[in-house]
């Protein structure tokens, strides 16, 4: 542990592109032997592993909301190395981190999909829902290892990677202790208990619209043009670790889709008597977040999968060129030649467990008919060997190409749009599947299955590459990360299989079905998505203008060189979600230039004070998260426990909310030019 002593921080230049020749030496020097996958690590990753699919699995049907795994789980880490005589290593606890985090990546790939067969009463073995969250997360992991280089090396702060920012920063401020661990727990605790108290009981709004004010709510009604705001800390430390660019070509993205596209629609459509497919409704009779969710998300989906396509071409070049310094090393004998800190898993060993995967998902697809343990009882068969072909390849397609789409989105804002790319996923497999003569309740179960493999493919490699930042940034053996993933995704995706199937038992998903006295657990998520396979595989119509649309302006912001993906990540999420990432930005732009002015040790410490701070928010907003989803299992839990006179007073409760943010916005500036270097 000398290598690494109290008072080394991580280098000045972790976080911005690298100058002509200049070379980015990691937290733990290359040249160093620390533990890694020790039986400690393994062994605590695992367990925690199994804690949180638990408890993320039920907490994500209950109230669609997924628990974030990975920064609690770092927190969790810096404790336990305290606990031992010889005290866990920075590197030991990045594979306690990597291993524990596949559980809210694999329970977010299991729950928008999984539960859907129930609802459709296609009734799956656990092994299936075991093998669909295991085969997708390994061929996640399998097809994010040739990017790794490309994300994480190659384009070496070009991306902000706000969670592996919070991450790396709880790591190394635990490890070194003293006044920036004093600062992190601070800022932690600061936004645990208010994002806990704002999300978990009624004590403020926690969305602010000014709708109470009747010259807002008149432009809602008329024009439908809504802009709200999330007050909530989480966010507001993500904006400020994704910087004042990101956040505005996010928040661009929104304006465009809430602003502009949801009155433009109402203002035509109203006029029209009849529904405009794919809605049910008049247009005239919706509300604008009716709009934005019937077509606009839809032109959003079609612009995240463009940009994913242009993301795919511009890392093409160095994803030969990793497979090329893995081919020389391999004939070489080894990858000595290479850095500890660049050494991947072996190409033939991505290439054997892309084999083994792609049989294993060939031979499940390939039974998936009457004899399924009665998953589809009364089809008229299973698939045949052609549909079993094309949908082996359109499920590898989709994993591979949603694994940059992942990467790219998870580097760039931290979010990942995975019920976008899902929902695309059966569109596309379902139209394609119909042309095949694949149908009714197999093809339901066919296609379901198919997007339960792309969507925990595309949930794990989000992960994994958030994961590897996090070690490229403390100096961890990436082959060291790549091998105890598989560990994660298996612990997990047995964890969330058997979870769901036991649940299955004592509730009911989705809606209440007449004569089932089962309490419901809603999954919103997979309630969508089993509309969405009944609806296709009902040989509906496809709204492909929309799509067209989406892909279009894509093509535009790359022509104009704007990141399509930021932007397209901007139109499909609520405004909500991304109006307090601007102001973060805002405030980072600002604490920047301030340190610019001052300069010296004074302004080098404001850099540091702000992206600690703003980690801290990060993850105390994740631990707020937690505990009140933990708090919602309770029986007889009410949001009322809590509660405050004004809360159902819009002007005031929005009021307070504000002053609030405004608190934490103060903090945030006040606690970063502060103080000397520490």
């Amino acid at each position: 542990m000398d290598d690494v002593g109290e008072s080394k921080s991580l280098p000045e230049n972790a976080y911005r592109p690298l100058k002509p020749g200049e070379t980015y030496a990691p937290y733990v020097p290359t040249s160093a032997a620390l533990p890694e996958a020790t039986p400690r690590a393994i062994l605590w990753g695992a367990l925690l592993t199994v804690i949180f699919t638990v408890a993320s699995a039920y907490s994500g049907l209950k109230v669609g909301q997924v628990m974030e795994a990975a920064i609690p789980i770092s927190i969790l880490a810096i404790g336990l190395a305290r606990t031992y005589r010889r005290r866990s290593s920075p590197l030991e606890n990045v594979i306690i981190t990597g291993i524990g985090g596949m559980a809210g990546a694999v329970v977010a790939g299991a729950i928008f999909t999984l539960p859907a067969l129930y609802i459709l009463k296609l009734d799956p073995h656990p092994w299936q829902t075991i093998f669909i969250c295991l085969a997708g997360g390994a061929l996640g992991v399998l097809f994010l290892i040739p990017l790794r280089r490309y994300f994480v090396r190659e384009t070496h702060g070009e991306f902000p990677f706000p969670e592996a920012t919070a991450i790396t920063e709880v790591l190394v401020t635990g490890e070194k202790g003293g006044s920036q661990a004093k600062l992190l727990l601070q800022a932690t605790g600061i936004a645990a208990v208010y994002d806990f108290l704002v999300t978990t009981f009624q004590v403020w709004k926690e969305f602010i619209d000014f709708r109470f004010v009747p010259a807002v709510n008149g432009l809602a009604e008329k024009a439908k043009m809504t802009l709200s705001f999330d007050a909530v800390g989480f966010i507001l430390g993500l904006g400020y670790v994704m910087g004042l660019r990101s956040s505005m070509i996010l928040v661009a993205g929104g304006v465009l889709s809430n602003l502009v596209l949801v009155p433009l629609i109402w203002f035509v459509g109203r006029h029209v008597p009849d529904a405009v497919y794919p809605a049910t409704m008049p247009i005239s009779e919706m509300t604008a977040g009716l709009v934005f969710s019937r077509y606009v998300r839809l032109i959003g989906v079609g612009a995240i999968a463009t940009a994913g396509i242009f993301g795919i071409l511009k890392s093409l070049r160095v994803i030969v060129s990793s497979f090329g310094i893995a081919v020389k090393a391999f004939r070489s004998g080894g990858e000595a030649h290479l850095e500890r800190t660049d050494r991947d898993i072996s190409v033939m060993t991505i290439l054997i467990g892309v084999v083994v995967s792609t049989l294993a998902v060939a031979i499940f697809l390939g039974t998936l008919d009457a004899s399924a343990g009665g998953a589809v009882e009364g089809a008229a068969g299973g698939p045949s060997l052609g549909v079993t072909v094309v949908g082996l390849l359109l499920t590898l397609l989709f994993s591979f190409f949603f694994t940059t789409v992942a990467a790219n989105a998870i580097a760039t804002t931290a979010r990942n749009p995975v019920s976008g790319m899902t929902m695309l996923t059966i569109i596309i497999s379902a139209v394609v599947l119909l042309r095949f003569g694949l149908s009714g309740r197999t093809g339901m179960f066919f296609v379901m299955a198919m997007a339960g493999m792309v969507c925990t493919a595309l949930s794990v490699s989000g992960q994994a590459i958030t994961d590897l930042k996090t070690g490229y940034w403390l100096g961890s053996t990436p082959r060291q990360q790549e091998r105890w993933k598989f560990l994660g995704v298996l612990v997990a995706a047995a964890a969330a299989g058997i979870t769901i199937h036991v649940l299955n038992v004592s509730y009911q998903f989705g809606e209440a079905a007449t004569g089932d006295a089962r309490p419901v657990l809603v999954s919103p998520q997979a309630a969508i998505m089993k509309t969405l396979v009944e609806n296709f595989m009902s040989q509906q119509p496809v709204a492909y203008l929309l799509f067209a649309v989406g892909a279009f302006i894509a093509v535009v912001l790359e022509m104009l060189k704007v990141p399509a993906l930021t932007f397209a990540l901007g139109m499909y999420l609520p405004l909500e979600l991304n109006t307090p990432a601007l102001v973060g930005g805002v405030f980072h732009h600002l604490i920047t230039r301030k340190a610019e002015r001052e300069g010296g040790e004074h302004g080098q410490s404001m850099r540091e004070r702000g992206v600690i701070i703003a980690s801290g928010l990060m993850a105390g907003g994740a631990l707020g998260g937690v505990f009140g989803a933990g708090l919602r299992l309770v029986p007889g839990f009410s949001e009322g426990w809590i509660r405050t006179p004004f809360f159902d007073h819009d002007a005031a409760s929005q009021l307070v909310s504000l002053v609030a943010f405004l608190g934490l916005c103060a903090y945030l500036w006040l606690g970063s030019i502060r103080g000397r270097r520490v």
